[in-house]
């Protein structure tokens, strides 16, 4: 009995298995292995292939030159559609590393990173390629590792993915065309000044070059060639080893600092086959002289409003360099303050050296007596007798009041009433210049009279001199003694450019005393005199008669 339970029992799990697996595998059995790949897509395989050139292979010695490694990719498409092609030949994190051992170059750049490389993209790894300067002409080998990664095969979802390297060689070639380098610059220039610079220009190539320009270009707005940053001048024929000196017209800006200034040099010229070749190698720097320079001190003035006077000062040449015929000129522009004479010449002065300046002014009677200053411009010439002009100067001068031009001293100011004498008048020149025929003239109100002379007359006074005039002055009876009386007197004159001048009025007190003798005053008696004596000679004329 349980003997037949255990059998049924089997039998009925071995049914349920049964049945199971039939259920699980009926899908797989009704799908064919087409079926299943269609499914997931179909199966691409392929490979980047690379190569590297260089488009300009040609180098110069005795520099650092920049060389284009060109990569470019030619790829092969083993399995799959056209359409699919970019995804199993495309070169990614494609990076570039040369050397150039065993040769006599030097390869100055590390490894150059250039992303992915396709077929329809090529990649660029510029390197730096030294060259020294005693290299042979000729063709050199670079050698050239190049890394990357792609992927080369894609089934369905499923991407292989692997590394490579590859090593590659470059040709270059040391060129044996003629070369050059600017070997010395110099310049007479100063700053803010315009000179001539110099350059000397060797052939340190190998080959003859003839039809040669060098262009020389500053690319500091200090420097100038005229007025463009470059100039160009023609050397001709240079043969290997030969030096040539080219001249140029440069000027440097004012306040532009003393240093060296950059200068790149361009050189175009013919090979002996008749090639056109351009070196862009030569280079050079040049320093100007320090900016010329004056200084103004020890000014003092002697200047009153309404007259001529003169501004004195000491001029000094700071250097560096020699100034030839000197000149101080006064550039202030005032309709009161007007030189007399604009510009001085003092002579020739050498750095560190000084010369006195005098400049007459003339001051009009606007102006004010207040402190003054003025533009002083120093003109000189060089070395070649070139102008120049050094602007950057002022003057500090004081302007005095007005002041009498003419001194007044009377040393006896006393006046009987009703008497007369000769007034003695010391008349001192307060210009500062000599004066000629100066006439002087005196003026009075009633009480106080002239007589038959009221001028005074001197041909010359020399500024700071005194002449003595002398006058008659009376007064009348009606003076009152222990009163003050005024007189006046004006000058007319001739200044020191034979211009007529006439000064202000200048004013004398005169005091009036009583008259010493007591009595009738004179002037009745003189008068009683006159008719008396006039009475008796009518009376002797009569009995004539």
């Amino acid at each position: 009995m349980r003997g037949n339970r255990a059998l049924t029992a089997l039998v009925v799990v071995f049914l349920f298995v049964s049945s199971t697996v039939a259920v699980a595998g009926a899908p797989v059995a009704a799908q064919s292995p087409d079926a299943v790949q269609q499914q997931a897509g179909p199966t691409i395989r392929g490979s980047p292939d690379l190569a590297v050139s260089v488009a300009q292979p040609t180098i110069n010695a005795g520099e650092t030159n920049s060389v284009t490694l060109q990569v470019t990719n030619d790829g092969d498409l083993d399995l799959g559609p056209a359409d699919a092609r970019a995804l199993v030949t495309t070169a990614r994190n494609v990076r570039v590393e040369a050397d150039a051992d065993n040769t006599p170059l030097t390869v100055e750049t590390g490894t150059v990173a250039i992303g992915s490389v396709a077929e329809s993209r090529p990649g660029e790894a510029p390197i730096a390629v030294g060259v020294p300067s005693d290299v042979d002409p000729g063709t050199y080998e670079i050698d050239v590792e190049v890394r990357y990664s792609h992927t080369y095969q894609q089934s369905g979802n499923v991407v292989y993915d692997r590394q490579k390297t590859i090593d590659r060689e470059v040709t270059v070639e040391v060129s044996d065309d003629a070369r050059f380098e600017i070997t010395n610059v110099t310049t007479d220039a100063q700053v803010g000044d315009q000179g001539t610079l110099e350059a000397e220009i060797k052939n340190i190539g190998a080959d003859t070059a003839s039809e040669a320009t060098v262009t020389l270009e500053s690319a500091s707005a200090g420097l100038a060639f005229g007025q463009s940053p470059r100039d160009s001048a023609r050397v001709g024929h240079l043969e290997p080893g030969e030096t040539a000196t080219v001249t140029y017209d440069v000027a440097f800006a004012g306040g532009a600092p003393v240093r060296d200034y950059a200068l790149d040099g361009t050189v175009t010229f013919d090979t002996s086959e008749g090639y056109q070749r351009v070196d862009q190698s030569p280079s050079a720097s040049v320093r100007p002289g320090a900016e010329q320079q004056f200084t103004i001190d020890n000014v003092e003035s002697d200047l009153y409003v309404g007259e001529q006077g003169d501004i004195q000062g000491t001029v000094t040449n700071d250097g560096p360099a020699t100034a030839r015929n000197v000149v101080v000129q006064y550039a202030e522009q005032s309709p009161n303050v007007i030189p007399v004479e604009r510009s001085v010449a003092v002579g020739t002065l050498g750095p560190g050296e000084s010369a006195e300046f005098r400049l007459p002014i003339e001051v009009g009677q606007e102006a004010e007596a207040v402190a003054s200053t003025a533009d002083i411009a120093v003109q000189y010439r060089t070395a070649e007798l070139e102008r120049r002009a050094y602007q950057d100067l002022e003057l500090l001068f004081d302007i005095a009041p007005e002041r009498d031009r003419f001194d007044v001293a009377v040393a006896d100011r006393t006046l009987e009433t009703g008497g007369a004498r000769t007034l003695s008048v010391e008349v001192t020149n307060n210009l500062n210049e000599t004066v000629g025929d100066v006439e002087a003239r005196l003026f009075t109100d009633d009480p106080i009279a002239t007589g038959d002379t009221d001028t005074g007359y001197a041909q010359t006074i020399e500024p700071g001199e005194t002449v003595t005039m002398t006058f008659d002055l009376s007064a009348t009876a009606s003076a009152t003694p222990g009163s003050t009386y005024p007189i006046s007197f004006d000058f007319r004159y001739d200044d020191a450019n034979g211009d007529s001048q006439l000064s202000d009025t200048v004013r004398v007190p005169i005091d009036v005393t009583e008259s010493e003798s007591g009595g009738l005053p004179i002037g009745p008696i003189v008068v009683l005199l006159v008719v008396v004596i006039g009475a008796g000679g009518a009376v002797v004329w009569y009995r004539r008669r």
